[in-house]
Order: C-alpha cells, then structure tokens, then sequence
C-alpha cells in the first residue's frame, strides 16, 4: 500500500493512495472543526470516499494531539509548573477534569491562594506520574502480545484445567451412577438438606466472580481522549472497520468495536434462545449466580429448603476477559473477529470489549448504544472531554425519536398488571415494607391506565369491547392527572423498577409458571392464573393466530415495556405528547409517548464531549439539524460549522430533469388529491414507457407508498401499460417483507445482466419501489443496476396524522419564523418529503465513473425552494423542461454517449 501523505498547513494527512482534492477540503476541516472543539455538519457524497476521509482527518488530529499533550506532560514532569503560570496547560486539564472543575474561592488571601494553586500543581503532578505508569503497563501488555501471542497460550492451558476438571467431574459421577444403579435419590425427610455438601467453589473462582486482579490499575484505568464512531447497523459499522484497517492507521490504532449481547454472545445455550431479550436476561442471570453462590457458601444459618441451582457462565471470567481486552487493543478486529477471538480465548467478548473502551483510541459502536444516556451509562461510555462522531446522520432527529419514544398495548397493561399480582401473591410475605409499596403503586398505575382507556383491568381485554374509539392527544401533565396518578412520584418508581429488577424478576416467574404448574402449586396461583393463561399465546388450547412469515414469536415482558413508558412520562411537559388510541378492543388500543424535542437528550451528548460531527452523504436540508436539533439544545450558532463537497464524477456523467408537462401537455401534479386519477395514472405509465425505449440497463421507479404502487400497478395491469413496459423491461416489484428484498435483487441483477448480454428487444429491467421502503436507502444501483431514477410525485407525510400535526404545532411555537420562509411547521414537512427524495434518488451514482439520469416527475420540483433543497451536485445541473419532447431527446442524446464511451 501506497503510503502518500498530504500536507496542510502544519498538519499531515497519511492517506493511502493520493486524495481527491475534495477529500483534502475534508480532512482539513474537519481537523480544524475538531481542533476548536466545535460541531461540524459535513456532507460528503457516497462515492466520495468518506470514510477514508473521516478516519485520515480524525485520526490525525488526534495523533497531534496525543504528541502535544505528552510533550506538555513531559515538561511538566520535569521542571514542574511554572510559577507564573496560573492555569495548567488546556491539554492536561482535558485529561484531568478535576483540574479543569478546581476553581479557587473568591476574595481568599494570597497566602491561601497560593497555598491552593501549589497543591494543585502536586496533585496534577502526582496524577500524570501514575497515567504514565498506567500507559507504560498498557503498551508493555499490548507489546507482550504482538511479540509472544500470551493470549493463545494461556487460553489453551485454561481449556487444558477445564477438560481435566471435566474428565474428573464425569468420573466422580459414572461412579456415584454405578453405585446407586438406575434408582431416583431417596426424597430427603425435614432438616437433612443440610448434611448434603452444597457446590463447592475454589478460592480462584470465588476470586474470579468477585473480579478480584493482581493489577488493581487495570481495573480502574483511565479513559484516555478518544473518538466515538457511530452508525445505524452493524453492517455499516464493519465496513468501517475494515476501512480502518486498509489505512495507514490500521497497524497501530487501537480501536474497539461495541455490539449486544445478541451480536457477542458466544455461549450457545444462551445464544439459542434467539431473541434479544431472552439473551440479555439470561446472560444477567448467571452473572447473578456466581454472587449467589458466594454469598450462599459465607453465610453461616442453614436454609430450610435447598434452592436449585442456577449455572453460571464459563465464558464470564475476569482473568481472562482481561487478556481478551488486551488482544482486542493490539490489533483493530471488527465485531466478527471479535467473537472468533472470543471463542479461542474462552472470553466473553461482550464484556471483554466493554473492558477495552477506557485505553481505546477509536470505539466504534451502533446509534442506539450512544444516543440513550441509560445505555451509554450501562457501557461504560463516558463523553466527558471526547469527540463524537455520528455517519450516516440523515435520519438522527428520527432515530432520538423512535429511541426515547414508547407505546403500550391494552393487553400488555392487563397482562402485566395479571402477572405483577400474581407475585405479590406468592411472595408477599417473603417481601419487605418498601418492595410491597412500590408493587402496589405499579398496581395501581396500571389499573388506571386501563381505565383511561375506557377499559376494566378485571376483564380480559381481548374480549372487553370499549364505550367509545378514536385518538385523543395529552399534554403530559393532562394525561397524568386523568388517568388520576399526579400524585405518584414516578421518578421514584422509575428507579425502583430499575434498581430492583423487577421486570426480569417477574419474566422469570412468568416463564416458570406460566404454562405448567404442578398439582401442589395449582390452588396457590388460582384465579388469576387463568387469566394470565388466556392472555399468553401459546398457552391456551385455542389455536393461536397466524405468524408472518419470517418472523418468530418469543416470550416478552409486558412490564419491561411498561417502564419504558413510565420513565417517557418524566419528561418535561412541554417536550413530549401522550396518544391515547382506542380500539375496537381494550387489546389493540394503546397509550404512545411521543417526543417532541429530540434535542433535550442530544444536548447531554454535544454538553459533555469536546467536538461533535454529524456527517452523512445526503443531509439536505440541513436547516432540521440546526434548528430542531442543535440550537434547541443550546448551540451557539457560531459554534456549528457546516461542509458540503461536491461529486467526483465529471458533471457531465448525471442528467437531472425535472418534467413538469405529460407527452399530451397535461401539468403534472402529483398531489393526495389529483394522483389516483386515472389519467394522470396513464400519464405516468406512457412516460415510463417511452423512458424504457432510451434508458439501457436497470431503471428504478420510485412511489410515494406502497399503497399507492399497488394501486398504480392494478391500473397499469388492467389498461395493457404493464404489458407494453414489459416488452422493453422486466418488471420487478419491492417486496413489503424484508426476507425477500436479496432475493428480489438478485433476480433483478442477474435479469439485467442477461439482457445486456443478449442483446435483445428487452433491454433490462425496472423495479417499482417506495420512498423511505426497504430498497430507498443503503442499497447501491450502481453502473447497470441504475442507469435511471424516476420519482413519481413528492413523497409528503401525510400531514392528518395526530403525531405530525402535533410536532407542527410544537415547532411553529418554539421555533422564531424567519421573514420570507415557511412557518417551521411548515418546513417541517417539506424538509422530511425532500430528505426522502435526496435518499431515493442518490441510490444510482455509487463511484467516479458511474453515471444515471435521474427523472422528477411533478411540475412542484422545479419551485426555487424545492430545488435548493436538493444535494448541490444534482442541483447545480438540474435541466427543468416544460415539455416531454426534449427531456426525451437529452435523455436518449446522454446514455447513447455514455454507453458508448464505457
């Protein structure tokens, strides 16, 4: 590999082959936006490289200032802060937040002063000399592993102790089998459980459960300045990884990558479990047992009834979880190699990489994992004096939404307030005052959000039909005080549900009573349980509903859902909306938390790290981030910088053309109201037609939803226009499952693929998808896949819906209205309709030599607004025609040069 730098004004930027000049325009700034501890929006085309540039860019800032801040402390350490200088070096401070907090009181004497200033200077002193000693234990572990592979090694003589201990174990008990012939074990009479041996542990495991090191320093590890990379999915995260390790960084950065429990897993009897949830409660759970059994072995009072044991999971083991965080940070591994690592060590990935986030220069983690504080905070992710940055933004004012919004059936509310009575009544009087409070305002919460709904929580709700329907709007404040729980602290009940567990407390009762229960416990849990039965499916002899294909049913937890929304309704007042939606049935009726001000939980996050970018290869319009986002959340305007590079491919390679007339001259106005005309229908269909004649390769066609291409396609069918398209392309439909989207592209590649080979009349093929569907974003229509993009109208929301009205209403009150714009509700509306359309129609040029028409199908695209809301390289070549005469004549005129020149 190339290994060619390029030099800006005192900065290097190592690259691995030479940069685009708008990757060096990249990098620079983003260094500088970095340097200054400000908020950068970048835009960077797909195509264009950026991640190479996010990771050279950031990558070398945070070189430098590791060198400058090393050099500082050097200086420091050896002559000691100087006399006449009254504050420590802004690098130090950044890395010692106790220096940075200490301020000295006003109006002290100077002797006070003095005194104060010169213990600072000793205690900063003394903390660099132990991060130095910390770093050089870190480097020499990590240097241990590069030269003598320790990790391999020592597992392989653990796996050696265990298969031992294992052989020994299966003879003890082949002979206790051999002596006791194929007899049950006698039941033990009263008392006699406490001759029987309880599981013996050694003191080294005990140690190990109690996470007890040698090197007391590694627990308590500094976090040094790093950098948190962010993206939707882990497919996303793994290519930028595998980016990482191609560039000139990849040796030497030591990065983590961050996953769930279901993604790091790698004991198979908890990893067979499937969902997400079992996963996570059963992982908690064995992390439990090992505390139980120690504490089991140190009391002292015999218990009257042996409890059966739980086992606990070989791979949770601090020794050599501790070697596999070591082997993580010697060489960049992406979540895969992870877990293979993981296997060979005996080490739970999972926790293994959570021990490596504090030395780790580049974490690179999911959105979820660093946009919801709780989880950020369950992680170990501390943002204090760190730079953050968020790929792939286009949709993070929805992402905050979704993440901090919550919903809750009627079934699930009977459901758990069915199984949460239950408990109590069969271990009320096992449990203390406080336990039995907070349960009985749980109780009583959740009756009365039944009864908000018009519901009765005795009743089952499948069959409980309610006095009226439709959807009621709340202020937070007005739905506490109707569903009569005002006077609850739900602040308190929300820690307590968190603190206490008893959501997966009451998930294991359910799963060990809920379907079987023996003779002896059946009178004990009478009643309800029969209610609770006919609530759970899968329980009840009548035949359970139908499952869609490709989707399993697993076990939930209602109440888990249920705290969800409880801790949604601590938000301020004025920041979020609670809809009531009644149902023909108590069952399908639900309470939904809706947040209104994503910015109030983006503001902790640009509060606390040093810089924050939000980058992305389609952000127009960016005024969404700036306004709803950033200035709401207290960002000074002239802290956020915003960058948008051009394409790489030549400006001739892209044909924009916004149509606004039909082949018989009729406006096109794609609107609710005018498009499911038949004839403008028709209109469409002909022009799709005569596009097929000039257009080589695949085409895809873009609906504003699904029901609306449904209803088209029925229309095209019915006329014969299906049948005309079909003699020039194979039509190809996007499937509403997700399982069969690589299905469905794959037979359209390869359609496309035979065609070019035969030379015949069908000439490719065309797909009909929707805007904001499954193949409108992270889907590449490159080279043949996608020669041309049709949007047929402009994919709005639609604007009746309560959520939406709502938001409008929020943003027009909150937000100042600028002269000559649209109100912010209204520009709420545009901006989400045109994000959709940047989305869908950046599908088709993927590299510098690609090239595609792109055709806009509604006379409302060639508005001055609406265009400048466009990515500026489509925009800036957009050819807006009144006529479809001469938009045919460029296209055919444009992929005839195209084609043959490729």
């Amino acid at each position: 590999m190339a290994d060619r730098t390029q030099k800006i004004p005192g900065v290097q930027f190592p690259f691995p082959f030479t940069p685009y000049s708008i990757q060096k325009d990249f990098m620079a700034e983003l260094y500088q936006v970095l340097e200054a501890g400000k908020i950068g929006i970048f835009e960077s085309p797909t195509g264009t490289g950026k991640s190479l540039s996010l990771i050279c860019g950031a990558l070398s800032w945070l070189r430098d200032f590791e060198q400058k801040k090393r050099q500082e402390e050097a200086r420091l350490l050896e002559t000691g802060p100087s006399r006449d200088e009254k504050d420590p070096s802004p690098l130090l401070s950044a890395s010692c937040p106790e220096t940075a907090a200490a301020q000295g009181p006003a109006g002290e004497p100077d002797w006070v002063t003095q005194f104060v200033q010169k213990k600072e200077e000793r205690d900063l002193v003394d903390r660099l000399k132990e991060e130095q000693i910390r770093r050089r234990k870190r480097e020499e572990r990590l240097q241990r592993i590069h030269h003598n592979s320790q990790l391999k090694s020592a597992a392989k003589r653990l796996r050696q102790e265990e298969e031992e201990t294992e052989n020994l174990l299966r003879l003890s008990r082949e002979m206790l089998a051999a002596g006791t012939g194929a007899e049950q074990p006698e039941q033990l009479e009263s008392g006699e459980e406490e001759l029987v041996l309880a599981e013996y542990e050694s003191d080294e495991e005990r140690k190990t459960a109690r996470g007890v090191d040698e090197d007391e320093d590694d627990l308590e590890e500094e976090h040094v300045t790093k950098i948190y990379y962010c993206s939707r999915t882990h497919s996303q995260l793994s290519q930028f990884v595998h980016e990482v390790q191609k560039s000139p960084f990849g040796k030497d950065i030591r990065l983590v990558s961050l996953g769930s429990r279901q993604n790091l897993c790698i004991n198979e009897d908890v990893k067979s479990l499937g969902s997400a949830q079992l996963i996570n409660d059963r992982c908690m759970d064995m992390q439990r047992s090992k505390h139980e059994k120690r504490n089991e072995a140190e009391e002292e009072k015999p218990k009257r009834r042996r409890q059966e044991k739980r086992a606990s999971c070989p791979f949770y083991n601090h020794e050599q979880m501790h070697l596999l965080r070591d082997e993580i940070l010697a060489e960049v591994k992406d979540i895969e190699q992870l877990v293979a690592v993981g296997k060979e060590a005996r080490a739970c990935p999972y926790y293994g990489s959570r021990f490596a986030i504090p030395a780790a220069q580049l974490v690179v983690l999911p959105y979820q994992m660093l946009l919801h504080a709780a989880t950020r905070q369950a992680a170990g992710i501390r943002l204090q004096g760190q730079v953050v940055i968020i790929d792939e933004a286009h949709n993070l004012i929805d992402t905050i939404t979704a993440i901090h919004s919550a919903e809750v059936s009627g079934s699930q509310l009977c459901q758990a307030h069915s199984q949460l009575l239950q408990y109590m009544e069969r271990y009320g009087k096992r449990l203390k005052a406080k336990n039995l409070m907070y349960i009985k305002q749980i109780l009583y919460v959740l009756e009365k959000f039944v009864a908000v709904l018009g519901g009765n929580i005795k009743e089952n709700p499948s069959t409980q039909s309610l006095p009226q329907t439709g959807t009621e709007l709340k202020t937070i404040n007005d739905f506490l005080f109707q569903s009569q729980i005002d006077n609850i602290n739900l602040f308190k009940v929300q820690r307590y549900c968190e603190k206490s567990m008893i959501s997966r407390k009451l998930f294991g009762f359910t799963e060990r009573y809920g379907s079987v229960l023996s003779s002896r416990e059946r009178p004990r849990l009478a009643g309800f349980q029969q209610f609770l039965q006919s609530l759970q499916p899968g329980v009840t002899e009548a035949p359970a509903a139908p499952v869609d294909e490709g989707q399993a049913r697993a076990p939930t937890s209602p109440l888990m859902h249920i705290e969800g929304f409880l801790a949604a309704l601590t938000t301020a007042n004025q920041d979020g909306r609670v809809i009531l939606s009644r149902q023909d049935n108590l069952s399908q009726s639900s309470l939904k938390f809706l947040l209104l001000n994503p910015a109030v939980h983006f503001a902790q996050v640009v509060k606390e790290c040093r810089a924050v970018v939000i980058a992305g290869g389609t952000l127009q319009p960016v005024s969404d981030f700036r306004e709803q986002l950033l200035a709401c959340a207290g960002v000074e305007a002239e802290r956020v910088v915003e960058f948008s590079c051009g394409h790489v491919i030549p400006p001739d390679n892209i044909l924009p053309i916004v149509l606004c007339n039909s082949i018989s001259g009729q406006p096109l106005e794609f609107t609710f109201q005018r498009r499911e005309l038949p004839q403008m229908m028709d209109e469409a269909g002909h022009i799709l037609c005569n596009l097929c004649k000039v257009v080589p390769g695949g085409m895809v066609c873009f609906f504003p939803s699904y029901e609306y291409q449904r209803r088209v396609h029925a229309h095209w069918e019915k006329s014969g226009l299906l049948g005309r398209l079909a003699t020039r392309k194979k039509i190809f439909q996007e499937p509403k499952s997700a399982n069969q989207v690589e299905q469905v592209l794959t037979e359209y590649s390869k359609c496309i693929e035979r065609c070019d080979q035969a030379k015949g009349r069908v000439t490719g093929a065309l797909l009909f998808s929707v805007v904001g569907g499954k193949m409108s974003e992270g889907i590449n229509f490159s080279d043949n896949l996608g020669r041309c993009v049709v949007m047929v109208g402009m994919p709005y929301p639609n604007v009746r819906s309560p959520e939406l009205q709502e938001k409008m209403a929020y943003l027009d009150q909150t937000l100042p209205r600028r002269p000559g714009k649209a109100p912010p509700g209204r520009a709420l509306v545009e901006n989400l309709c045109m994000k959709a359309v940047n989305q869908s129609i950046g599908r088709a040029i993927r590299h510098q030599r690609d090239f595609a028409s792109i055709v806009l199908l509604d006379q409302r695209y060639a508005q001055r607004p609406v265009l400048a809301k466009l990515p500026a390289w489509i925009r800036d070549r957009v050819e807006v025609t009144a006529s479809f005469g001469p938009a045919v004549a460029m296209l055919r005129k444009f992929h005839r040069e195209k084609s043959a020149s490729s």
